[in-house]
């Protein structure tokens, strides 16, 4: 029998909170201090071999739909392994679908994004129906009687899986349904039919392309009403205790997020509820779409600490060329760089969920511009990432054992979802149009950074956003990758330590973005760089 040799150690156990301090750093400096105990417990829940384990688990064995039961009755449901449902209930006990909404107080949003931001790490499919049930208060809220029904269910922590309805359970979980075959993100396109019902309530005619996480207990749907596009609850169960007709035609066969159950449906006169102003759907819930796209920026950071913290355990403990790899120069500089991707995603994404702690003026223009360039950025680089974590691993990476494929696959899900890169864009500029002050607002975070470096690259933005063609669709993605490069930079050179900022912003400040990871210039601290990032266990 052959000896093993020349293998890393087992990753796990270890602690997902405590074992990263970049994390650490951020939830103190955003305001979340007081959620150190909590996080520390979920970060050691997660980082067990056997959470660890659920998380392949519930990919190995992706849901199942049953359209009908053997005497043909209408089914429409969707079976999940067990593994499913024991990671939605870790996260529901940790509260990370609605905590901030259920007890609000200085940080809640940012102790929330960190619970999230090491769930993704473990497994990103059950932050669908998570995501989508903290985004959906906001709009819920623009119907109180609604209000009233659902949101103590939503804030209950205790996961019911049973397929019954809502009133009978102890909590609930909501997704979306917006688009069609015919939109896409075009939502104003939609040919969905609300028809008023006599009680006040609608019935939805139509069809959906894409409705994810289908047994969730209720969805916020478009439809186009009377007076035109609207918001509508459409719970899966009627008031009299009847199914909903809404029929789960197939569910998605995805490159990645497969433990996640995304599903094209119709809707056969389906009970709904207006939520908000009739004609108003958009305006209604687009402050969801903001709360979804602050958690593509966390699950994309996600994925990239997770594929960091791979590769340099791997290549702490592989020898090749009579030296680890963590030792060889050129894997040193991929590492380093990979580090400070992950480090600057990582410091961005919770201080930007601290602006969705904070009612003001500078926080409402730093959510409206920050969210969709940082969705835009971040997402966009970490199938890159991911990629080049997975090669540290060399084979080892590219195989199902390893967690690295299942990263890569998950790795574009966020830049599509909840809108894609170009329409992110051009949500920048219009943010950048008709948020007051949004433009100053951007300048002077970058000013606080006190550094020549940001400053100069600073004020070539500035005179950009002062430029009559500062609305060129054509280049919106120079502007918002620059953007975020200099906010980026800024923190950094305010929060990290300097070896980390003088690297970030030597390689990321001449405008390219580090198009290929691994070209980190001569005479930085990469191999401090590396072990900062490095985990411990």
């Amino acid at each position: 029998m052959f000896e093993v040799q020349n293998q890393p150690p087992p990753f796990e156990p270890y602690n997902l909170f405590m074992s990263d301090a970049v994390l650490r750093d951020a939830v103190r400096r955003e305001g979340a201090t007081w959620a150190g105990r909590e996080l520390t417990e979920l970060g050691a829940t997660l980082g067990k071999p056997e959470t660890v384990q659920l998380g392949f688990d519930a990919n190995k064995f992706p849901p199942q739909l049953r359209t009908l039961d053997r005497y043909g009755h209408r089914l429409d449901e969707v079976e999940f392994h067990p593994a499913w449902h024991q990671l939605l209930e870790i996260a529901l006990e940790a509260g990370l679908h609605s905590s901030p909404w259920a007890n609000p107080k200085q940080g809640a949003h940012v102790a929330r994004a960190a619970g999230t931001y090491m769930l993704g790490q473990i497994e990103s499919g059950v932050y669908c129906p998570l995501a989508m049930t903290y985004g959906s208060v906001p709009t819920l809220r623009h119907a109180p009687q609604i209000a009233e029904e659902w949101l103590p269910r939503i804030y209950s922590r205790e996961y019911d899986r049973r397929f019954r309805p809502a009133r009978l359970k102890t909590s609930a979980l909501v997704g979306m349904g917006l688009t069609e075959n015919q939109g896409g993100s075009d939502l104003r396109t939609n040919t969905t039919r609300a028809q008023p019902s006599a009680d006040g309530s609608f019935q939805l005619y139509g069809h959906k392309w894409f409705m994810s996480a289908p047994m969730c207990d209720a969805f916020l749907v478009l439809a186009q009403a009377p007076n035109g596009l609207s918001c509508f609850l459409m719970p899966r169960w009627t008031p009299d205790g009847e199914r909903n007709a809404i029929l789960i035609l197939r569910l998605k066969d995805k490159l990645g997020n497969r433990s996640n159950a995304s599903s094209e449906v119709e809707f056969h006169g389906a009970y709904a509820q207006l939520v908000g102003e009739e004609g108003r759907g958009i305006p209604t819930i687009i402050e969801m779409g903001n709360y979804t796209r602050l958690d593509c920026c966390i699950g994309s950071s996600a994925l990239m600490r997770q594929a960091v913290a791979q590769a340099i355990h791997h290549a702490r403990h592989r020898i090749a060329f009579q030296k680890k790899l963590i030792d060889q120069p050129l894997m040193t500089n991929v590492l380093a760089d990979l580090a400070l991707e992950s480090e600057a995603a990582t410091v961005l994404t919770i201080w930007l969920a601290r602006a969705y702690d904070e009612n003001n003026d500078a926080a409402l223009a730093i959510r409206r511009v920050v969210t969709p360039a940082a969705k835009f950025w971040i997402c966009k680089r970490t199938p890159s990432l991911t990629y080049e974590a997975m090669e540290v691993l060399g084979g080892s990476g590219y195989i199902e054992d390893s967690i690295m494929p299942r990263l890569y696959r998950e790795a574009p899900v966020n830049s599509i979802w909840e809108g894609s890169g170009n329409v992110m864009c051009l949500d920048v500029l219009r943010a950048l149009e008709r948020t007051p002050n949004a433009a100053e607002v951007v300048l002077y975070e970058l000013g606080e950074a006190k550094d020549a470096r940001i400053k100069a690259f600073a004020e070539r933005i500035e005179k950009r956003l002062a430029a009559r063609d500062r609305a060129d669709e054509s280049q919106a993605r120079v502007l918002v990758r620059d953007l975020i490069l200099a906010l980026q930079g800024s923190l950094l050179v305010k929060h990290a330590p300097s070896n980390v900022s003088d690297a970030f912003c030597a390689s990321r400040l001449d405008g390219e973005g580090a198009p290929v990871f691994g070209l980190l210039p001569r005479g930085l601290d990469a191999r401090g760089i590396a072990e900062r990032a490095g985990p411990v266990n």
